[in-house]
Formats: structure tokens, sequence, C-alpha cells
């Protein structure tokens, strides 16, 4: 993703100078709907989870999850 959104940019115009990050994040979302069976994740063969960074680290970081029971 750095060669597609490089982190310095000659066309970067956003004041804080993270516009890669900005990009980087709503290319591949801010949330994810995952469904779980029997207390395990329901995943393909090659599926996985990350959770990615692209502005950071940042010490006020908080991963919220919530889980909806099938009537």
């Amino acid at each position: 993703m750095d060669e597609t959104f490089p982190w310095h940019d000659d066309n970067d115009r956003h004041g804080e100078g993270n516009s890669a990050a900005h990009m980087k994040a709503s290319t591949v979302g801010a949330s994810e709907t995952l469904l779980v069976e029997g207390g395990k994740l329901v995943l393909g063969t090659w599926q996985g989870v990350y959770f990615c960074e692209f502005d950071g680290p940042r010490r006020a970081r908080t991963v919220v999850a919530s889980f909806q029971a099938e009537r």
C-alpha cells in the first residue's frame, strides 16, 4: 500500500501530513462484520482478520467488539 499511497508525496495537501494514512484507511474500511458459530470465527480457508494501524502507533486506540445472539 505504500507504493500506492506514499507517505512523502509532492501533492500532499493535508496539513497534518498523514494523507497516506487516511487514504489507506478509506480503502480497507473502518469496520467489519464477522460470523461466529459455536464460539469460533467462521472464516474461509485463506481468510484472516487483521488490525491495520496506518497512522500510529497511538496510545489511545480502542477496539470495540459487540455480539448479538441469533433468535
